[in-house]
């Protein structure tokens, strides 16, 4: 098996433009006025002119950042995060010890660190099928990210059976994971949570004791 060398950290990249500040400044503001308005007023309720308002946008700016409604809540800025942080992990890391790690690290960045946030995504997830659905085909385009990774990583097919039913079941084991957290009113650690997806799909079912 072969591995990606790592890539550039984190902290070596250069600082980003002044229009590509901008252009995160205005994301989080959109993003921000939508979860106000949807805890105010419900999803349903919400429209796309009502975001663009409170954000003090046009209509027009909240598409071009945003196709649907549903990617406001959904989309974020943590994939193409996730497999620098796969490709820097050690050459000889065993591939399962570098997806926990780099999940945990996820977790802390991306659940930890907002958690009302997070609370309300998966419980749109839960309760709004139009969420969810587009959830599943965002979580399908990160499950090919992964499979590129996995590739580079192991030196198999990125496109080989193997590889993207192993990303695959990842993905719809995180997806679950979310639903399971939400239907369960997020009283669980989140992170245990992950740590147990991932022991799942590592080890497989194991039978209980009667």
């Amino acid at each position: 098996m072969t591995a990606a060398r790592p890539s550039t950290p984190t902290t070596d990249r250069p600082p980003l433009s002044l229009r590509e500040r901008k252009k995160i400044k205005t994301r989080e503001a959109i993003r921000a006025a939508t979860y106000a308005l949807v805890e105010e007023q419900g999803y349903d309720a919400t429209t796309i002119e009502q975001i663009a308002d409170r954000a003090e946008v046009s209509p027009s700016t909240v598409f071009r950042y945003f196709p649907t409604k549903e990617d406001i809540v959904l989309t974020d800025e943590y994939d193409p995060i996730l497999l620098e942080e796969l490709r820097a992990r050690p050459a000889d890391e065993p591939w399962p010890d570098s997806i926990r790690y780099v999940m945990r690290e996820a977790v802390r960045t991306g659940i930890e660190e907002d958690i009302a946030v997070a609370r309300l995504r998966t419980h749109l997830m839960v309760q709004v099928p139009a969420v969810r659905s587009r959830m599943m085909e965002s979580m399908s385009v990160t499950g090919r990210m992964l499979c590129t990774a996995i590739g580079e990583r192991t030196g198999r097919d990125p496109d080989s059976l193997e590889v993207r039913v192993w990303a695959m079941s990842l993905i719809g084991g995180l997806m679950e994971t979310s639903l399971y957290w939400a239907e369960n009113d997020h009283q669980d650690d989140f992170a245990e949570l992950v740590d147990r997806t991932l022991t799942t799909l590592q080890h497989g079912l194991r039978t209980e004791n009667p």
